[in-house]
């Protein structure tokens, strides 16, 4: 019987983290705050407190998840309607450089040093500080800079030339199978690909390991025996 209730828990434990987690938003994990972090530790903690505990039911866990999943729902909403309480649950973005001069006062508010500074620049491809002319940390912990324009990157705008959009490109042949439904969606067929592989020397779809095809760049194609990157064109 124990066996059975610690599976019933974890099935209702699991149900209600994802309705939770949906009902909150999707966020990757650079986008989390101290406050999404904690809410997130305190729902794991209840659904692990709770399995070994023979007074504690699955219901109790859908009750306590459902609790606290109100909560942290109604604190989203406010969060949403009123700064205050946003800046206080969540934080704000912190200046730490302006026009090439540090803000000492919020690189000591946020306890950040130096190298650890430098760290967080060098993961955003920055090895300098010299090139920084704005820093902001944000309330994730991840920082989000501007460069002065002698440091940034060329741009086909700064050089006036123009440059066409590249259209979507698809994944139609994955190790050996064809993927119907993007053929179908695209609103191409199958026969239609069969004949475009045929066309650029492929003979049997099972020798493909990768084939993806945009409009405007046509096939990328890769097969199982070569040792190079295999580029064709097609329509």
């Amino acid at each position: 019987m124990a066996y059975f209730d610690i599976g019933i828990k974890l099935v209702f434990g699991l149900i209600a983290l994802l309705v939770v987690t949906r009902l909150l938003g999707k966020k990757e994990m650079s986008q989390l705050t101290p406050f999404d972090f904690i809410y997130s530790i305190v729902l794991g903690g209840i659904l692990e407190e709770s399995i070994y505990d023979d007074k504690v039911s699955g219901l109790h866990v859908w009750f306590a998840v459902a609790v606290w999943g109100i909560m942290l729902y109604l604190i989203e909403k406010l969060s949403q309607k009123f700064d205050k309480i946003r800046i206080l649950l969540k934080g704000e973005s912190s200046i730490l450089i302006r026009d090439g001069e540090f803000n000492v006062r919020e690189l000591n508010k946020n306890h950040l040093e130096m190298e650890q500074l430098r760290i967080m620049l060098r993961q955003q491809g920055v090895f300098s500080l010299r090139e920084v002319r704005d820093l902001y940390l944000e309330p994730g912990g991840t920082v989000s800079l501007r460069k002065y324009p002698k440091f940034s990157e060329v741009t086909p705008a700064m050089l006036d030339i123009k440059v066409e959009d590249e259209a979507l490109n698809f994944l139609f042949v994955d190790e050996g199978k064809v993927n119907e439904e993007i053929l179908k969606y695209v609103g191409k067929s199958s026969q239609w690909l069969y004949d475009e592989l045929q066309k650029l020397g492929y003979s049997t779809v099972k020798d493909v390991l990768y084939a993806e095809w945009s409009e405007t760049d046509g096939f990328f194609i890769k097969t199982y025996n070569e040792d190079k990157d295999d580029i064709k064109k097609g329509n």
